[in-house]
């Protein structure tokens, strides 16, 4: 079996669903089904259900994807102990100004783990820059949140979050079980800096500018929140200081916590540091 196909069925069983695998591959869908087909081929045996909603693993197939996960994972440590004996072992990491999210830790302690000589530098970025400096070179790979601009990036999405409103605890709306964001309409809300992603501003300001204070980090949406009155967005679990309170919004889909890294990237130390995300973000 060649690395290559099984990193094609390990998205298929991933995604469940061609198309989005495809996608996920950079690739169209004709070759990704011959590929899985000659797969199934070699190992006998059918490995997915198929149907108009979608695919489903078989028994083979669900003893394959935990085999291809460990064989993938091997070539992976086999290439970064090469990189770090080419003397190649730095991986530079963005992570957005807001984390402090357990799964990153259990990352942080995996990678440690996993590449106890490479040396890893972090890279903190403000709300201003979604990719964490990808677009502009300055990171290897990035732990963020979408919607961004993801041209010449890949992007695999770790986990989504619901979000809600950033309020006074004061404020008449504060004691809402949830809100809708046309309830909003006509307050003011915190805004970021001209020339932020603009995919990104949109998401953030409910869907639409509104005459505000313009922020850059996390801190300072809260203040502009406390001392303004003035309503934001974040995520629901989020702990907010004492004299604010977060209210869910309907109507909004969840945020995505992502990692990004540069499209066409072949270094094992990145291929190695997004499986690891991925499986400390599904804990």
């Amino acid at each position: 079996m060649e690395l290559r196909t099984l990193r094609y069925f390990v998205a298929v069983a991933e995604e469940l669903h061609f198309g989005r695998a495809a996608a996920r591959l950079h690739m169209s869908q004709p070759p990704l089904s011959r590929a899985i087909r000659r797969l199934e081929a070699e190992v006998g045996a059918p490995l997915f259900v198929r149907s108009s909603a979608g695919v489903t693993l078989t028994a083979v197939g669900a003893v394959l994807l935990e085999e291809a996960r460990a064989l993938l994972d091997r070539a992976d440590r086999a290439g970064a102990r090469v990189a770090a004996a080419a003397g190649a072992a730095t991986v530079t990491i963005g992570i957005l100004g807001d984390s402090g999210d357990p799964a990153a830790a259990r990352l942080a302690d995996a990678y440690r783990l996993r590449h106890p000589h490479v040396e890893v530098r972090v890279r903190d970025t403000d709300l201003t820059d979604p990719t964490c400096g990808l677009h502009a070179g300055l990171v290897d790979v990035a732990l963020t949140r979408g919607p961004f601009d993801e041209t010449g990036l890949e992007v695999r999405t770790l986990r989504a979050d619901p979000v809600g409103a950033l309020l006074r605890a004061d404020d008449p709306l504060a004691g809402r079980d949830s809100l809708d964001p046309a309830e909003l309409a006509g307050r003011r809300w915190f805004l970021f800096p001209e020339g932020t992603d603009p995919l990104w501003q949109e998401y953030w300001s409910g869907g639409g500018r509104r005459g505000g204070p313009v922020v850059r980090t996390v801190h300072e949406c809260r203040q502009a929140v406390l001392w303004n009155g003035t309503v934001g967005m974040t995520l629901v679990d989020h702990e907010v200081p004492e004299g604010l309170t977060v209210v869910p919004l309907t109507g909004i889909p969840p945020n995505p916590a992502v990692v990004a890294w540069n499209e066409g990237e072949t270094n094992p130390l990145i291929r190695s540091f997004v499986r690891l995300a991925v499986a400390a973000y599904r804990r």
